[in-house]
Formats: structure tokens, sequence, C-alpha cells
């Protein structure tokens, strides 16, 4: 492993993009075929290799060397390794490292939402999700329930957020997603009527008085359905409620009003799922 490198200073270049770089120059949107993102544990990472993703150079605790990381190691053998003792890691992530392996990766380019929508079934859309937890986690849901595809509109988290990619636990890798639209004013305008467009009826998910329970059959009857789903606290826009073909609402007892949209995700993906 001619290609460990020990870390004797924090300032070096080649610790930019796990210590200096923000979310949004590791996605550097002005070009994004030189964007990359963080993916954290042994776990996660084959994953991602496993769906193709490319590292470019591992951050890692010395002891990981010769054990969970050597495998994924020994795939990329001109990879540089950078590493260090867990206490000089801390000062770089800012927190204890308990799987103790990172890694940089190329970050792909983002397919076409119609591409991928294309022989879909059953999608998610997701509208002004921010938090990364939250996307990380209706991610793994998706994957879990048999969604074929998520759509986030421009103001949502990325799904490569370090964050969202660990709590995803690597099921954003496998899990086609993509954005919808280029900006918030074209989804506002043309955002549901491009789902119409690929026959797909829509279904918004919302606290109102004129919604249709979860069960109703005609749901999970349609062939071709999206589940949208909206920002913690405000949910959907009334625009966007207004432009759907279904509002539903998950039916709560004890005045529960609402579930944390990752939750709801989860409970919605279950019962619309196709039979």
């Amino acid at each position: 492993m001619s290609n460990i490198i020990e870390i004797n200073d924090l300032d070096a270049p080649f610790l930019d993009a796990y210590l200096r770089l923000t979310e949004n120059r590791l996605r550097n949107r002005l070009e994004p075929q030189k964007g990359i993102f963080i993916a954290e544990s042994p776990k996660v990472i084959d994953v991602a290799v496993k769906e193709g993703y490319e590292p470019i150079s591992f951050l890692m605790e010395k002891r990981h060397i010769i054990n969970d990381a050597r495998d994924i190691i020994s795939k990329f053998p001109h990879v540089p390794v950078y590493t260090s003792e867990r206490e000089v890691l801390e000062k770089i992530t800012g927190y204890t490292l308990t799987r103790g392996v990172l890694a940089a990766m190329k970050r792909p380019a983002l397919l076409n939402f119609e591409e991928i929508c294309k022989n879909a079934g059953r999608i998610a859309v997701l509208e002004n999700v921010v938090d990364a937890t939250n996307i990380g986690a209706i991610m793994r849901c998706a994957a879990a329930l048999d969604i074929d595809a998520v759509l986030l509109n421009p103001t949502c988290c990325d799904a490569f957020n370090r964050r969202a990619i660990r709590v995803s636990m690597g099921t954003v890798f496998q899990i086609p997603w993509t954005y919808i639209c280029s900006t918030q004013k074209e989804w506002e305008k043309e955002g549901i009527d491009r789902l119409h467009a690929l026959n797909f009826k829509t279904a918004a998910m919302a606290l109102r008085d004129d919604t249709v329970s979860i069960e109703d059959k005609r749901l999970i009857n349609e062939e071709k359905l999206a589940i949208i789903l909206g920002a913690e606290g405000h949910g959907l826009s009334k625009n966007t409620i207004a432009c759907c073909d279904y509002t539903i609402k998950i039916p709560m007892a004890n005045n529960v009003d609402s579930l944390n949209v990752a939750s709801a995700a989860a409970v919605a993906f279950w019962e619309l799922r196709k039979r």
C-alpha cells in the first residue's frame, strides 16, 4: 500500500474536501462535472463502489487500513489514503468518526427526470424539503418500499449532502433520483404539468378537509402515481395542491395531526405501492 499518506498538517490542500469546502462548493454548481461528495463508513462506501461510483481519496484512522477498509482500499491501489489517529481526525471532521472511514467520490451527471420516470409506476416528488436528515431517510424508505424514482424540486436539500448520504445508508446510490426543474419559478409554473405529461396521476399529501384517505382504492389502482410531499412545517404550497389530481392524508389517532415528512413518506410508500 504505497499510497498511504500520514497527515502532519491540517492546512494541507488535500484535506480541503474533508475540512474546508462547503456543501455547495463540493457540489460545484457552475461545473457539475468537477463536483464531488463525501461518503462515510465502509458499508456506505462499499454500496457506492458497487453502484459504479469512483473514489478520489480516502480519509481514515490508521487502524482501519488493515481492518474495516482493507478490501475497499485494495480495489483502488492508486487512490491516496490519508490517515492519522482518531484525535487528529476529530479536529478535521468536528466529531468522532464512529465508523472511522471517509471517501471523497466523483459526483455523477444527473439524469433527465423523463429518463428515470419513463418506466416507473410509483415515484416520490419532494417540494422544498431542506433537512438533510429527512432527505436521507426518505431515500432509504423509497429504496426499501419499492419506489421507482425520487424527484426533487430546486429548493430541496442535495441528496448527495454528506449527512443525507449517511442517513440513507447508501441507498441514495441505488435509487434513481434527479431534479424535476432547474428553477423554483419553473417548478411552480410547470412542475405538476410535467408529471401529467408523463401520464402520472399526482397525489399531494396535505392536512386539509377536502382530502381522500390514503387507503382509497382509486389511489392503489392508479397505474402511474406520483406521491408529492412538502416541506417540514409548512407542507406543500397551495399552488401544488391545487394542481394535483388527489389530495390525500394519513388517518391518525389520539388527535395527532401530522407526522414528520420522512415518517409520512414511509407510510405512503407502503400503502400506495403497486400490488
